[in-house]
């Protein structure tokens, strides 16, 4: 049993609460998905529970964390720039165990995640690996240790489809307990049996947090039902006080009337009229009290909103965007040929996705197609990398980096846009580095938007935005009026934005949806 009790999360910089006398039990069988908008404070959760002195620099923290007996195994969202200097044999020997293990445990090990017995025995570096290998990797190190409770941030991150099919198999089977973040809403309405929602309303000025023990979709289903529920409530409570003050309102200008126009001839009258106005005067307190129990319109964290494109975004259907020939696609370092004979054409505001096996070389020719459209001048092209930080400057605030006029009228339009993205004026202010992954997501986001541009290069766009926010990014896609071109394994962003799907293997690229 893991239990945490009665723990506060503040952010010392802005002082934001991020959770407030927060209580949760997990027991084996428990596989519960943290979710909430970017920045809500998701990782930092998962960091506190698994080492609270990974937060400490930047958070003030206390409550109760009671793990009994069981092993904490924790996969980060981002690899720890010390591990990426290392080798793939001196991470695993870092692990005593490692050298517990039998040959033939390895091998079982080795083959649960599709990699070869001697991967463990590497010379290759980390950081060297695909996004996708870096996951299998920091996943088998986890298992050779036996833990008990996985705690995964974002494992889906950089995966293939079919490590994908294998983590959710690794969920499914794990008998203890799985706490795990993910943008993937299939992995999640596949696996999770328990919703852990974090969400920051009244424009992030009060946390609020929701355990249930349901699977995703129906958690979702529920919850929008419950809030239908309570605004149709509160709408007839609305109406039923206007109606009512309305006719409170009628009583209480006859008798002011009535009193005005007494003369002092009529004393019995007046009394009458006195009495009365003390009537409806405890009418009103009576209301006021009534108003107090009214129901309330349901509190909920507004929906980002941000557009992609306008109209001069389109591209003409016949206008071929890109032609592109490579006869051999190989490893930055030049070292191995990925792939051979590479052709793609796309034409008007076709939305294309490249998907392959995780090191089959996709951001790679990604880049080198982003270089040659980013370099036209017929078209205006904007790149999102897989890695934001090859973009960003990590050192400025959001307003500074997006700003290229210094103008006081642009500052202030875009932060407007920034608070349609649901930033809060002291988020604005926050170096770009001290912001969550899918809050830097979003200055990128901004920045297409900003640009005016109609063709997008974006390699993994989802791989950072919650669930939540998800079906309203797909959204914006679908609707860019210009072309994409993309890499994904994101399954819903493949099915509802991508009206061709081109898979990289060692033969070149190859159409395989349409």
């Amino acid at each position: 049993m893991l239990q945490i009790k009665k723990l506060n999360l503040t952010h010392k910089k802005d002082l934001r609460i991020i959770l407030n006398d927060f209580n949760l039990v997990l027991n084996d069988g428990d596989k519960a998905v943290i979710i909430g908008e970017e920045g809500n404070g998701k990782s930092t959760l998962m960091k506190w529970i698994y080492n609270p002195s990974l937060v400490e620099n930047y958070i003030e923290a206390d409550g109760e964390r009671i793990m009994g007996h069981e092993r904490l195994g924790y996969l980060p969202q981002e690899m720890l720039d010390e591990d990426k200097e290392k080798t793939i044999y001196e991470y695993f020997s870092e692990e005593e165990i490692f050298w517990e293990k039998t040959p033939k445990e390895l091998s079982v090990i080795a083959g649960k995640f599709g990699m070869k017995n001697d991967f463990f025995y590497s010379n290759q570096t980390m950081g060297s690996l695909s996004g996708g290998e870096k996951v299998k990797t920091q996943l088998m190190r986890l298992f050779i240790r036996d833990v008990s409770v996985l705690l995964l941030d974002e494992p889906s991150n950089d995966i293939d489809i079919a490590t994908l099919t294998l983590l959710e198999k690794i969920i499914n089977d794990w008998k203890h307990i799985v706490l795990f973040i993910s943008h993937d809403e299939t992995l999640i309405e596949r696996t999770a049996n328990m919703v852990i929602h974090i969400e920051q309303i009244i424009r992030k000025t009060k946390a609020r947090y929701t355990v249930a023990k349901l699977p995703y979709r129906r958690y979702v289903e529920e919850r929008l039902h419950k809030f239908e529920i309570q605004k149709q409530r509160a709408l007839s409570d609305r109406r039923e006080k206007k109606i009512r003050d309305e006719k409170y309102q009628r009583v209480m200008q006859s008798v002011q009337g009535a009193l005005r126009s007494c003369t002092r001839q009529a004393p019995s009258v007046a009394k009458n009229l006195k009495d009365k106005m003390h009537t409806v005067k405890a009418m009103e307190r009576r209301f006021e009290k009534e108003d107090e129990n009214m129901t309330q319109m349901p509190e909920q964290e507004e929906a980002i909103f941000v557009k992609l494109g306008d109209e001069n975004s389109h591209i003409p259907a016949g206008k071929t965007v890109i032609e592109y020939e490579l006869s051999k696609l190989v490893t930055p370092d030049g070292k191995r040929i990925l792939a051979e004979g590479i052709h793609l054409k796309i034409k008007g505001s076709e939305k294309i996705c490249m998907i392959g096996a995780n090191g089959a070389g996709k951001t790679t020719l990604l880049k080198k197609i982003a270089e040659e459209l980013l370099n036209r001048n017929d078209i205006k092209a904007e790149y999102m990398p897989q890695t934001y930080e090859d973009l960003l400057d990590l050192d400025v605030t959001p307003v500074d980096y997006l700003d290229k006029t210094g103008d006081k009228e642009e500052r202030t339009r875009i932060r407007t846009y920034l608070g349609s993205l649901k930033y809060t004026p002291d988020e604005m202010e926050h170096p770009i580095r001290e912001l969550s992954g899918g809050q830097k997501a979003k200055v990128l986001l901004l920045r297409m938007s900003l640009s005016g541009a109609n063709v997008l290069i974006l390699d993994e766009p989802t791989r950072n935005f919650s669930p939540l926010s998800g079906p309203v990014i797909r959204k914006m896609l679908r609707e860019f009026p210009g072309a994409v071109i993309s890499i994904s394994h994101d399954r819903k962003y493949i099915e509802e934005v991508c009206d061709k799907i081109y898979q990289l293997n060692p033969n070149g690229l190859q159409l395989i949806g349409d």
